[in-house]
């Protein structure tokens, strides 16, 4: 039948056109992510133990740390970086850890101009991020 094409095509544009509206209001309004979402990655320091063992999961070498030891003889961790750039956020690092230190968060704008802005200071920015949770 000539047009048969056509009057599906119409059928389908009533039903959206006349169904409900799913437009979301970003940056107004803050979507709803579910839990699995993986966005970014978020450090505690006092909790690392500095065992290296999320650099050793990682696939892509995207962490790097150093550390001292303390008077008591004890790890202590000095720097943390991480080359979101190269991630996969696939998650590895995370299960590695024994400690729960390293986690992937649902923090998502994470848009930069500058691929050097990519190379993240974990220690400065779990700073950064806790001050804006006490606000």
């Amino acid at each position: 039948m000539l047009g048969k094409g056509l009057l599906t095509g119409m059928g389908i544009v009533l039903k959206k056109m006349l169904g409900p509206n799913i437009t979301e209001f970003y940056p107004e309004v803050m979507p709803n992510l579910p839990k699995t979402v993986r966005s970014s990655m978020g450090l505690e320091p006092d909790k690392c133990i500095s065992c290296t063992l999320c650099a050793l999961a990682c696939p892509n070498k995207v962490i790097t740390l150093t550390s001292e030891k303390d008077e008591n003889n004890k790890k202590v961790l000095r720097t943390y970086h991480m080359d979101v750039g190269r991630c996969l956020f696939c998650g590895l690092c995370t299960e590695a850890c024994p400690t729960n230190a390293l986690t992937v968060t649902q923090e998502f704008e994470n848009s930069v101009f500058y691929p050097e802005d990519l190379y993240w200071d974990m220690i400065e920015r779990s700073k950064r991020n806790g001050k804006e949770g006490n606000k």
